[in-house]
């Protein structure tokens, strides 16, 4: 083949060169490991991340964070100095009365931390998970929480937090991706989730995450077509790599590079992911913990793969369960999706800690946002001002309870998280400095916590 020697437009060439530098300056600052692979800006606590994400966003009140007065109070009017000029999503004009919390809470383990009868499971890590209870946001409808949970802005098109990680550290497999993303649905209205919330926004395309199912195809068109042998499929795919090469060496352009290694990924993720979707060789011991007899697209199967991903070196894995947007029916609602992930969620924890996996892996547990302590109806609207999550792993302070909202779970009051710190402590957890995590586009310097974030000590061991 004979190279076109067409001359490089000025946008490329600029394209490039801004991208080549961005990437540079970050990797500048990073110290690099025995196999020159930027690694920290100080010594990691944890390698890896598994976020549960709750979408459609539970209510915190029958789950993380017990109101005792706010049962006094229920069916009454809610105190207007708790409410006059609240953001409130669908509750406008209406009154607004009081819901108490609608499931007894007990203490859990020896450090007594008090947690909703309807999660048994997550009560019995008790020990081994650290219970914000004083997380907020400013998002209060669900897409935009979302995309800020996940990218740190509530603008569309910011590179995920995963593909940040991914960014700084890269991934420590060649088989499989380094962002793996699965989604279960289960126990009231099935929230929507776009797949720009694992975007790799401006960062290259390749660090974005990829979508497995553990029911039917894992990945869409990974299977080899019919009548194409191993041998002849690498002819495609050596061919085609060789024109991505040659046009890249014309205009330069890095997402030329992305599809030779994705190419690439794909072609070895033939091999790898049929093993990695073979449970045959998991004890019944195993399967009965997560309450898994077969993958089945459940987010306990999900919890199961997750496990089996981390021990294949994938970076960030990220689950939804899309489940908890409980307008109505609050109390069965909760129960029933409860139902769905509860066992999974603390049989991940169990599994991870056993097979010494946990020292090293950050697993946090919550929604885009909490749920209001007024009634709507028999169920509660979206809340910003306070919710809880949790987290588990290395680096973090188990059997504790951090922060606190008021006495009616409106306003989070003491040690207050917001979404920016959580995303600041998790790279700190990881071994980047959040504030040196940056990435130069369209002129200015991008990073996951925008202009905010503190660590939060708080909470870790």
């Amino acid at each position: 083949m004979e190279r076109n020697d067409q001359p490089v437009s000025r946008r490329s060439f600029l394209g490039s060169v801004g991208s080549a530098i961005g990437s540079a300056a970050f990797a500048s600052t990073l110290v690099h490991g025995p196999d020159d692979v930027p690694t920290c800006h100080y010594r990691p606590r944890v390698r890896r991340v598994i976020h549960l994400c709750m979408a459609g966003g539970p209510s915190h009140l029958e789950t993380f964070d017990f109101k005792p007065e706010l049962a006094k109070l229920h069916g009454k009017a809610m105190p207007k100095s708790f409410t006059a000029g609240q953001q409130i999503a669908q509750l406008q004009g209406k009154a607004l009365k009081a819901l108490g919390p609608q499931h007894p809470f007990r203490r859990w383990g020896r450090s007594g931390q008090e947690i909703s009868t309807v999660l048994p499971h997550i009560g019995s890590i008790a020990d081994q998970i650290c219970i914000i209870r004083s997380m907020q946001t400013d998002q209060i409808n669900h897409d935009p929480a979302h995309t800020l949970m996940n990218t740190g802005s509530a603008i569309q098109g910011r590179p995920s937090m995963g593909s940040w990680v991914l960014q700084g550290l890269g991934s420590q497999c060649n088989d499989l991706p380094g962002f793996v993303v699965m989604v279960s649905v289960g126990g009231a209205q099935d929230q929507p989730i776009a797949a720009r919330q694992w975007s790799s926004g401006f960062l290259p395309s390749g660090l974005q995450g990829v979508e497995f199912q553990t029911r039917g195809a894992v990945v869409e068109y990974l299977e080899r077509p019919p009548g194409i042998d191993a041998g002849r499929q690498r002819d495609v795919v050596d061919a085609v790599n060789e024109l991505s090469r040659l046009r890249h060496g014309v205009v330069g352009d890095p997402e030329l590079t992305t599809s030779i290694s994705q190419m690439e990924m794909a072609y070895r993720m033939q091999r790898s992911v049929p093993a990695l979707m073979n449970i045959g060789d998991e004890s019944p011991e195993t399967l009965d913990l997560y309450g898994v007899k077969s993958l089945d697209g459940t987010f306990a199967a999900n919890c199961l793969m997750a496990r089996r991903l981390v021990e294949r070196g994938v970076r960030f894995i990220q689950l939804y369960h899309r489940g908890w947007d409980h307008h109505g029916g609050v109390k069965n609602g909760v129960a029933r999706t409860a139902g769905y992930v509860d066992r999974a969620s603390a049989a991940l924890v169990k599994d991870l800690s056993r097979r010494g996996l946990l020292d090293d892996t950050l697993v946090i547990w919550g929604g885009e946002f909490g749920r209001t302590p007024m009634g709507q109806g028999s169920g509660r609207d979206h809340h910003i001002r306070g919710f809880s999550t949790w987290l588990a792993g290395g680096g973090i302070r188990g059997g504790h309870s951090y922060g606190a909202t008021d006495e009616l779970g409106y306003h989070a009051v003491e040690d207050i998280v917001t979404v920016h710190d959580l995303h600041a402590t998790m790279l700190h957890l990881l071994g980047i400095d959040h504030l040196r995590l940056t990435y130069r586009y369209q002129g200015r310097d991008f990073r996951l916590t925008d202009i905010a974030g503190q660590v939060v000590t708080g909470i870790l061991a």
